[in-house]
């Protein structure tokens, strides 16, 4: 940070400043730094001696423009005409100044980038006897926004889990009946397979590196991709509440229009609509830190929704290989590719502090929940710093918490298994903070997410002794045979001979008890 302020008074304004430490360190604290006077050189670039004004610059930090020659060359003319510091001012993106080793153990002094839109405030806002202070605060590394970060991840999960379980058990009871209204007309779950999951992993692995080396080609194809299918996820959210409505009943007239020849109904259409505008809004104004990121949570989270309630890992066995071969694949794609690649950033799937490749991929694009720093450290001026958590450290866990609320409702365990899964998932995520903190780096959530939540479901089956059935799935459970309950008939001693009747009949003929008398023609046929 630059504190400019004209000299001799105390308050001023912070602007942000690119630097790099190898050239020279900056104090934490703004009220260990040195106010020295600025020198207003931006008509020169100072790459030659003869762009040195007589007298040079004690004790004073030059302000010249960015060009023309290195910075290694730059700061070393300020430094051998007595500056105390460089300010560079740049048009083009801000990045640190670069140097080679042997430059950086020649020079001593700061050197440090400035837009060229705070050069023209500063001109506005101070006098000739403007005076600077740099400095760099240190950023905390844990955030109250965390909280909300956490809330939403373990909400997502718990409520994904308990909504797919919910959904299958419906299923069971409602196969028996034939009612094919659009009330009860669920959508079709996919079973995950091994070859599926190989499939998945392969394609991830793909389109990491296709990012990497085509960013800017595939970058808006995948937003797109994502404001369909984050519409289609609401709008399966928001449905089960709209259909209650009293209102909008209605069907459109009979046509011949692609997807409305059923005639669906009038709220459908609107409900339709508004997920469609919900999307296309983000899409146009996801550069807008101030408030696009709630509409990017909102989609993720339903998107995450539609997921959890949409596939369907039919056995444990599917969802350990699902969870570790992505655990592998998370650790593997931050920790060792910043090895073999260009790619040198500090990152963070959690703090969006640089990337290793796999996260390089998600910082600008939507497969993240991203919540704003809440506290008030002066680098929100540099840019305004989120916490991300990546989709897969919600779907993947997920999708096991998912398998174990309808294991519960199988085995009519009183959602044991969902509830100590759902925990575990909350103690993994904590733990990934923690290590966030102690180890200042980047930290791949499913490398403490998987352990927590694949062991907490594993000990509550090791400990009902239901491991082999738990590890297959309920495909080798004995099924649960629902018969369809008639709410009109009481019960009636049994008879030797039970009546049937070959032709259909009504409602009324088949609610009929035994003790109700016959027709007089009947009875008097029986005599």
């Amino acid at each position: 940070m630059a504190h400019f302020s004209d000299k001799g008074q105390g308050k001023g304004k912070d602007y942000c400043i690119f630097f790099n430490s190898q050239w020279a360190r900056l104090p934490r604290d703004l009220n260990k730094a040195s106010r020295l006077e600025i020198y207003d050189l931006t008509p020169s670039v100072l790459c030659f001696p003869s762009d040195v004004p007589e007298g040079g610059f004690p004790n004073r930090i030059p302000m010249v423009m960015r060009g023309n020659c290195t910075f290694y060359e730059k700061v070393r003319l300020a430094q051998l005409n007595g500056a105390k510091g460089l300010l560079i001012v740049s048009k083009d993106r801000l990045t640190p100044p670069a140097g080679n080793k042997s430059q950086y153990e020649e020079i001593d002094i700061p050197v440090a980038l400035l837009s060229y839109t705070d050069m023209l405030d500063i001109r506005k806002m101070f006098g000739q006897g403007r005076e600077v202070a740099m400095y760099a605060p240190k950023e905390p590394v844990l955030d109250y926004n965390m909280v909300i970060i956490f809330l939403m991840a373990v909400g997502t999960v718990a409520i994904g889990g308990y909504w797919a379980g919910s959904k299958d058990i419906k299923k069971r009871y409602l196969k028996h009946k034939r009612d094919d209204s659009v009330e009860k007309q669920d959508e079709e779950t996919v079973d995950v397979t091994p070859i599926m999951i190989s499939v998945f992993v392969v394609m991830c692995c793909s389109m990491l590196v296709l990012l990497y080396f085509f960013y800017d080609h595939l970058v808006y194809m995948i937003i797109g991709i994502f404001c369909l299918a984050s519409s289609v996820g609401l709008y399966s959210c928001l449905w089960p509440f709209v259909r209650r409505l009293p209102f909008g009943k209605c069907r459109i007239p009979e046509n011949n229009l692609p997807y409305c020849h059923k005639r669906p109904q009038v709220r459908m259409l609107l409900l339709s609509a508004f997920c469609i505008g919900v999307s296309v809004t983000w899409g146009v104004f996801r550069n807008e830190d101030q408030w696009a990121w709630v509409l990017q949570d909102a989609l993720g989270i339903a998107f995450c929704l539609y997921m959890l309630k949409t596939i369907r890992l039919p056995t444990f066995k599917a969802c350990t290989m699902l969870l570790v071969t992505l655990f592998v694949y998370d650790v593997f794609f931050v920790f060792i590719t910043p090895l073999f690649t260009k790619v040198r950033h500090r990152c963070n799937n959690v703090t969006n502090r640089g990337c290793s490749l796999s996260l390089l991929a998600f910082l600008q694009l939507p497969m993240v929940l991203k919540v704003p720093r809440l506290n008030s450290s002066p680098l929100a001026l540099c840019d305004r710093p989120f916490s991300l958590l990546g989709f897969g450290d919600i779907l993947v866990p997920g999708l096991l918490i998912a398998y174990c609320h309808r294991f519960d409702i199988l085995m009519q365990s009183s959602r044991f298994y969902f509830l100590a899964c759902t925990i575990g998932y909350g103690v993994g995520l904590l733990i990934t903070f923690v290590a966030l903190a102690l180890m200042q780096m980047g930290q791949p959530a499913l490398l403490y997410l998987v352990p927590c939540t694949l062991l907490s479901s594993l000990a509550v089956a090791l400990w009902r002794k239901e491991l082999p059935l738990f590890w297959t799935g309920s495909g080798f459970v004995p099924p649960i045979v629902l018969q369809p309950i008639n709410c009109m008939q009481t019960p009636g001693p049994p008879t030797e001979d039970p009546l049937t009747n070959p032709e259909p009949q009504g409602p009324d003929a088949t609610n009929q008890s035994e003790d109700t008398p016959l027709p007089e023609k009947e009875a008097s046929k029986s005599e």
